[in-house]
């Protein structure tokens, strides 16, 4: 079975969570500490047309909810349509395709979440809408549709959302998380300003390279070495908001050997080069 789906090159459809369309909160690149969940984006377009993308593969997980039927997405040639009835999550580091022409009111969420479904369990995930899920949707919707948006509101409310829908049994989770792996993790945290490699992590955590480089994929969906340069840039990006250091005292403070090399790394992971980065999120 094939879908063909036309490619709108736009913002927010691949690696940047951010659409221009809705409203952006945290990027990519902001430390998680605590929580199991960051929220990216929350949008809604009253009339969203010509929604076709073509091999989406992106860093970051979606939510979608249409009040109409008409646009589907596809994985693996499994064909899930979206609609008022039922939410549509897709998890992190999934390849899939969108298809819709006519235009359908359309509500979404890009976020991070740092748990991890297993094997089994079927992707796109899609839940019948619950009766408390509905009113959570619905008032965002109008929050999002106001012309003064009040965000924190919309921040609080988009958090509500999705610890409902997340904590839904019909989302199989992995087990809570090695404690080799933890023992990693809380060291690259500690000490992403020095210089870290594969090999010194095995050695600290008593696995061999390919174990922990195992771990690391099951579990945070990406490569020690990647999840360095996530922690990197999240401690960048933290910097760039709140402090006035130059970019070059940045890429220094957190880890990175130069200010062209953190630049490079920096617009991979968010989407957004350091100082596009600066002048669009930080409080003015």
């Amino acid at each position: 079975m094939s879908y063909s789906a036309g490619h709108y090159a736009k913002l927010g459809a691949y690696s940047n969570p951010f659409s221009g369309q809705g409203v952006s909160f945290h990027p990519l690149g902001v430390r998680l500490d605590c929580a199991t969940v960051l929220l990216h984006e929350a949008g809604f377009l009253p009339t969203r047309p010509h929604w076709n993308y073509s091999n989406v593969f992106s860093p970051f997980w979606r939510l979608y909810f249409d009040m109409q039927s008409g646009h589907s997405v596809v994985l693996a040639d499994k064909k899930v349509e979206l609609g008022p009835d039922r939410l549509v999550l897709i998890p992190d580091h999934q390849m899939f395709q969108t298809v819709g022409a006519a235009p359908r009111a359309k509500f979404w969420l890009h976020f991070t979440c740092t748990r991890r479904v297993t094997p089994k369990q079927a992707i796109p995930i899609i839940l019948r809408l619950s009766p408390g899920e509905s009113a959570v949707v619905h008032e965002l919707i109008g929050r999002l549709r106001a012309k003064k948006k009040d965000q924190q509101q919309i921040l609080h409310g988009s958090l509500a959302l999705l610890h409902l829908t997340l904590s839904r049994p019909e989302i199989e989770w992995l087990e809570e998380k090695p404690s080799a792996l933890q023992q990693a993790i809380l060291h690259v945290e500690q000490h992403y300003r020095q210089p870290l490699s594969n090999p010194e992590l095995a050695k600290l955590t008593h696995l061999s390279e390919r174990s922990l480089t195992r771990q690391f994929l099951r579990y945070q969906g990406v490569s020690p070495r990647n999840f360095i340069m996530q922690v990197r840039v999240r401690a960048a990006a933290d910097l760039m908001l709140n402090t006035r250091a130059s970019l070059a005292e940045i890429a220094e403070k957190t880890g990175f050997p130069n200010r062209a090399y953190f630049t490079r790394v920096f617009t991979h992971i968010t989407g957004e080069p350091p100082a596009l980065f600066r002048r669009t999120h930080a409080q003015p």
